[in-house]
């Protein structure tokens, strides 16, 4: 399989620096939304949330 991503058959620097330029600007798009994710995923867990959880799974575990 090929990877036909520059059908024009030059090479990426012959585009000129706008193409770097976008593709630094990406990368740090994304090393941030990484970063905001890895926030996001670290929170704690409020404490109604996870009483509200314990419910659910008793009321499923009697229906069992």
């Amino acid at each position: 399989m090929t990877n036909d991503t520059n059908p024009s058959g030059k090479s990426d620097t012959a585009k000129g620096p706008g193409l770097e330029e976008a593709r630094l600007r990406q990368q740090a798009i994304g090393v941030k939304l990484r970063h905001l994710f890895d926030d996001v995923v670290n929170e704690p867990v409020p404490d109604e949330f996870l009483d509200i959880l314990r419910r659910a799974d008793e009321r499923g575990s009697d229906k069992a």
